[in-house]
């Protein structure tokens, strides 16, 4: 094994403890970052670029059509495929953390739509289900079973919030395992189903899975409810017939107890498995090799690279997997650092030092360890990540990629959602409208049922009236939902009427009269 260490040249700070990895065409993208994204990259993914032990980000574009997608971190990833040897796919996002600490229950599918030298294009969709809807999630797993000319989506473990009827006031933001229930995901129809299996009994987060054909291997994770990282291996076998799915599961030999572990496929039934921690205080410096044959599993520990005296010593570290056995580590940087988020790099090429120039390829969900650095005691096992591979899922193919830098990201909002049936905003090219959006958000949150956010520009709202709104505690509804209004109405645009210019008044002309005309006058009136 090779580990080399390489320099950020742009957007280091994007790059925390969270992030996932995705793969199109051969070229790596990053998705996960921290913070909501900027108008620079409304999408929040962006191109990774690693070449010659630089890593340089470029923002990338969303279709027209794109649903809004936040940048969530600890999801669970995978890729799907029409069969298990196509060349084309996309990519499936379930769970995970909102920048505001919001847990997600949606599914999003990112597929890409062009490419060219300058601009790459994805549409994100929005998928709707139906049945055992699983609940907002992270730290979880996602693969792809195939069985019988069938495909359906495996969902497993993961942490959740405590239940609001169960919260008090010290335990508001604690969180609890998942019900150890297995999820499939039919999205050809929409619907999911969920399984108890008497072997799973406690809750599993920040574990690794791997799938092959009709079976799924989970290995290791850990149990809030036991404070335990599970030494077993669990095979679960999927069966797709026409009448109802069959799950079964089965507890082999030869696990390993450890959580939050990347794991990187480097042929079609071999896997390296690296990092991860034995406690939430000791890192597992080891290395395991995974091959998979048929229906057996065999893990053995395999020759490890030389870590560094900073990968050793250090409190937590994270990474995702690039494919074809390489892997991108991370460990916090130190605090005399100029930008204090900053972290530190390496490449750790698994198959060894004669791939030094390897293509960095992604595969699959590479995930972390821990929240933010600074955020965290000395390691939060809650805030671990999990790690899922699935066979003959990565491609070889090389690809130049561009440079150039971006802006850093220190937003509050997602700004380009297509807030109401008129809205025309262009989600690429819209620019800054408002002078108050270089510290207030553009956007006004409709109080209407849950709330969604509307452009200030499209609800014809002045940039006083936007100040007033975003500094006032007062309900605004949008022009969709006017109708519920019961505080702060959406101020209809007024028309200006130009006023012509006032004509200055002419001075009358006055006629001299004589006296004898005076009293002739005056005479008369008294008469």
């Amino acid at each position: 094994m090779l580990l080399q260490m390489v320099s950020t040249v742009s957007n280091s700070s994007l790059l925390q403890p969270g992030f996932s990895l995705l793969n199109f065409d051969g070229h790596v993208f990053f998705f996960g970052q921290k913070g909501w994204p900027k108008r620079s990259c409304p999408t929040g993914v962006f191109l990774l670029d690693i070449k010659q032990n630089e890593l340089k980000m470029k923002s990338v574009f969303f279709s027209k059509d794109s649903c809004y997608l936040p940048p969530l971190r600890y999801p669970a990833l995978c890729t799907l495929r029409s069969d298990a040897r196509a060349n084309e796919y996309q990519y499936i996002i379930h769970g995970g953390k909102t920048p505001n600490n919001d847990l997600s229950d949606k599914i999003y599918f990112i597929s890409l739509v062009s490419k060219t030298s300058k601009k790459i294009t994805f549409q994100c969709i929005e998928k709707d289900l139906g049945g055992d809807v699983p609940e907002a999630r992270y730290g979880h797993t996602m693969n792809i079973v195939h069985s019988r000319g069938k495909s359906m989506s495996v969902l497993f473990g993961g942490r959740s919030y405590t239940p609001l009827a169960q919260r008090t006031t010290e335990t508001w933001n604690s969180v609890v395992d998942c019900l150890p229930s297995v999820f499939l995901i039919d999205f050809e129809f929409g619907c999911c189903t969920s399984y108890l299996v008497p072997e799973l009994q406690d809750g599993l987060s920040f574990h690794v899975s791997i799938a092959r054909d009709d079976t799924i291997y989970i290995l290791g994770g850990h149990s809030l409810q036991n404070n335990t990282r599970s030494p077993n291996l669990y095979r679960l076998k999927i069966d797709l017939p026409l009448g109802s799915p069959a799950v079964t599961c089965t507890i082999l030999p030869g696990g390993i107890s450890v959580s939050s572990a990347i794991v990187s496929q480097i042929s079609d039934n071999e896997f390296v498995l690296v990092g991860g921690y034995h406690s939430d205080n000791q890192k597992r410096l080891a290395c395991n090799t995974i091959l998979l044959e048929d229906s057996k599993i065999e893990i053995v520990e395999t020759v490890g690279p030389e870590w560094t005296p900073d990968i050793k010593h250090c409190r937590m570290w994270f990474g995702c997997d690039m494919g074809k056995g390489s892997v991108l580590l991370g460990i916090p940087g130190a605090n005399k650092q100029i930008i204090p988020d900053a972290n530190y790099f390496y490449i750790l090429r698994c198959k060894g030092a004669e791939d030094k120039e390897e293509e960095l390829i992604t595969q699959t969900c590479s995930q972390t360890s821990s929240e933010d650095p600074g955020d965290s005691t000395p390691f939060e096992d809650s805030e671990e990540f999990c790690f899922s591979v699935e066979a003959n899922s990565f491609d070889a193919d090389d690809a130049d990629t561009y440079n150039e830098d971006d802006e850093e990201d220190e937003s509050e909002t997602g700004y380009w959602i297509t807030c109401c049936a008129s809205c025309n905003i262009d989600i690429n090219t819209w620019v800054p409208f408002y002078s108050t959006e270089l510290n207030k958000p553009a956007m006004i949150l409709c109080s209407s049922g849950a709330g969604h956010w509307v452009h200030a520009q499209c609800m014809d709202l002045s940039e006083t009236m936007l100040l007033r709104l975003s500094e006032a505690n007062v309900k605004y509804f949008c022009n969709e939902h006017i109708d519920l209004n019961k505080g702060l109405q959406t101020p209809q645009k007024v028309m200006c009427l130009k006023k012509p210019p006032m004509k200055p008044l002419r001075k009358k002309k006055t006629m001299k009269l004589s006296t004898s005309t005076k009293k002739s006058f005056l005479r008369r009136l008294f008469e």
